[in-house]
């Protein structure tokens, strides 16, 4: 564990900087491009060919500077072979030798020669990420790599620590076309989240009393995901403080292929927490096992991104009975859109329950604009496709406590830059 510690208060007070600084840096809307990644090719141009790239230390220019990235090649590589794609990212104050040296992040030996490793270096041993230059480093290195070695583009992944998983975070919201599935292991918003509105597999891990990042933090940006993924709002479970042990939560309710979940553990700031010791240990710890299931539950298959399946089925089983009823009571509903595409959209309605009783019950009425019409439901049944739509809750989640809330989400046909208008909602 040497090799990962580092002054908490180093961190503590480049936390509070880049919280303040972030978002003004990143204002801009910073989007780059990455070549041949948003087809539906499985397959980089680098398959077929002779690699020249080889593992070590390499170096990179980006943003007119000289950069550098650690690349582990598995042992026996065929260039005909796609291969998984894992982004490592070190902490402040760490380095992609670190990395290296942990086996990123214990992954590395999981493997079993199935995946190209990458550890980029931060600078400042950090991940600023000021004017997107460390996306366009993503952007750079993920060019150079897959224009030399075989790549399955349906299998790239990132995680980190700290700022790493700050890191992770800022791909996951920028680059949700490239990245499969992201690990963010007690994690801020540091680096910035431009877009952050598209659906990407999230596994976040934090410490329930984290003294450097608070695990309110790493929960923002949890709930991120799960609104993006269409999950079931919850609040998952949490170990209490000397139980020395964690609790894994998976979501329910998401959008088939972008699973969220989330493991607290009943520790401080640490990337190795240990099950029944306060001691973390890299090579004792559960993370590394679980992170690498969460990773490999994806086939080689390309994700339902643009557009997403015409019917999308929760993964709560439709209603057998009526929904329920009840006393009639206050309810709110938010539209918002999620996705979009040539002739066509997907939107989502958050319901919230913003008294302090329990809601039996509820209807949203909605009126969608001319030309639009709506192709696919979940987690509600409407009335009406065009025009005036009402959208009763499921048998599953009629019922919403003090201060609750549930969503239910569709697709449509049409052009969604105009949003549905007169959203209301009525309970029961």
């Amino acid at each position: 564990m040497p090799k990962r510690r580092h002054l908490l208060t180093s961190i503590a007070a480049a936390a509070v900087l880049l919280a303040a600084t972030v978002g003004g840096a990143l204002s801009g809307g910073f989007r780059g491009a990455v070549a041949a990644t948003n087809g539906t090719l499985a397959a980089t141009a680098g398959c077929g060919k002779a690699p020249t790239l080889t593992s070590g230390t390499r170096t990179i220019q980006s943003s007119g500077q000289s950069r550098t990235y650690n690349l582990r090649i598995p042992d026996g590589y065929d260039r005909n072979h796609p291969y998984r794609l894992i982004f490592g990212f070190h902490w402040l104050n760490g380095s992609a030798n670190n990395v290296t040296s942990a086996g990123y992040y214990g992954l590395q030996p999981l493997s079993n020669n199935s995946t190209i490793f990458v550890a980029p270096q931060g600078l400042n041993a950090g991940w600023a990420n000021t004017n997107g230059r460390d996306l366009t480093l993503f952007d750079d290195i993920s060019r150079q790599i897959e224009s030399d070695l075989c790549v399955d583009t349906t299998q790239r992944f990132a995680l980190g620590w700290s700022y790493g998983g700050a890191m992770s975070y800022a791909v996951a919201c920028a680059r949700p076309t490239i990245i499969r599935a992201v690990t963010v292991l007690s994690g801020a918003n540091l680096s910035g989240c431009n877009g952050g509105t598209q659906p990407v597999a999230y596994f976040g891990i934090h410490g329930t009393f984290d003294s450097v990042l608070n695990i309110s933090q790493g929960r923002q940006l949890r709930d991120t995901f799960v609104r993006n993924n269409g999950c079931t709002a919850q609040s998952p479970r949490e170990p209490s403080r000397g139980s020395l042990t964690h609790i894994t939560t998976a979501y329910a309710g998401c959008r088939a292929g972008y699973p969220v979940q989330w493991a607290a553990f009943d520790g401080d700031h640490t990337p190795s927490p240990v099950d029944g010791s306060g001691s973390p240990n890299d090579s004792r710890t559960w993370t590394s096992g679980e992170i690498w299931r969460f990773f490999g539950q994806f086939e080689s298959t390309t994700p339902p991104t643009t557009p997403p399946p015409t019917t999308p089925p929760p993964t709560t089983p439709p209603p057998t009975t009526p929904p329920p009823t009840g006393d009639p009571g206050t309810c709110v509903a938010t539209y918002r859109a999620v996705n979009s595409w040539p002739g066509g959209f997907q939107g989502e309605v958050t319901v919230a329950n913003p008294t302090a009783t329990t809601l039996n019950g509820w209807t949203v009425g909605l009126t969608l604009a001319g030309g639009q019409a709506i192709s696919s439901l979940w987690s509600g049944t409407n009335t009406g496709t065009t025009g005036s739509v009402t959208v009763r809750n499921a048998a599953y989640n009629g019922t919403l406590g003090a201060n609750a809330s549930t969503t239910f989400g569709f697709t449509a046909t049409g052009d969604g830059a105009t949003p549905p208008g007169n959203v209301t909602c009525t309970s029961p």
